[in-house]
């Protein structure tokens, strides 16, 4: 999504989403959480790191707060941005969600617009079987416990959704704070699906599971062709990645 950079820093290069060229060395000793007004506050020998934007870094729960701390104490000699999900994640909420909820609340939606569950195999038929199997329970799931109504079609031909199921994912986005908004924002691009993001949101999914269902058609793909070892690695930062978000969700 335009307003999120993703966390995986290759991905974030490419889209514009650039560190710093200079490496800059661990100044810290420790890191720790303490309460701070209605939130937690992430402490490097005592003294709150700063967002790019230059706000405190405090979060909505000691558990999320504390998902940032451990970041900054794993690093080593030099700061590793790319080992800072988590802390991309607290600092995109702060700086960059908290100013463009709209916005980001209309991307959320118009994924599904073209949510990658409705968009069903011709063939072969062992595929067919698998998306009806794993992805029609999800298709149900969004309709009777989020109100959020979609149509399948096979095919690769767009298939416009109602727009109140537009207007619904907007109104589920918009009534999260901040960090839920963000984590929301990154989990939907990543598996090309507002109602597995949603899923993986409110917790009836595992982020592992949501992936492995988002990657239905490429798992079925490398079954018949082998794996490339390139797309291999790149499927492992995913995965990583989602696993991240699930921990972010789960601690907010």
């Amino acid at each position: 999504m335009s307003h999120i950079p993703p966390l995986d820093p290759r991905v974030a290069a490419k889209k514009g989403f650039r560190e710093s060229e200079e490496r800059l060395k661990r100044f810290w000793k420790d890191a720790s959480v303490a309460p701070d007004g209605e939130g937690h506050v992430v402490l490097l020998d005592g003294r709150a790191p700063k967002t790019p934007a230059h706000a405190r870094m405090v979060l909505p729960t000691e558990a999320a707060a504390r998902l940032v701390a451990d970041e900054w104490a794993a690093q080593g000699e030099f700061i590793e941005p790319g080992t800072m999900p988590a802390t991309r994640l607290a600092a995109t909420a702060i700086d960059r969600v908290s100013q463009t909820r709209e916005p980001v609340a209309d991307e959320i939606a118009s994924y599904v617009g073209s949510d990658l569950l409705c968009y069903l195999a011709e063939h072969p038929t062992n595929l067919v079987a698998e998306q009806a199997r794993d992805w029609a329970p999800w298709r149900d799931w969004a309709g009777t416990e989020l109100g959020i109504h979609v149509e399948a079609t096979q095919g690769i031909i767009h298939r416009a959704q109602p727009p109140e199921t537009l207007a619904r994912v907007k109104t589920l986005a918009l009534e999260l704070d901040d960090f839920a908004l963000t984590g929301l924002a990154t989990a939907v691009p990543l598996f090309g699906s507002a109602i597995l993001g949603l899923a993986v949101q409110r917790g009836a999914l595992s982020g592992a599971a949501a992936f492995e269902l988002s990657r239905l058609d490429e798992a079925f793909q490398e079954r018949q062709w082998g794996v490339d070892a390139d797309n291999a690695e790149r499927t492992e930062a995913r995965r990583a990645e989602a696993a991240l978000l699930d921990l972010w969700f789960r601690a907010l």
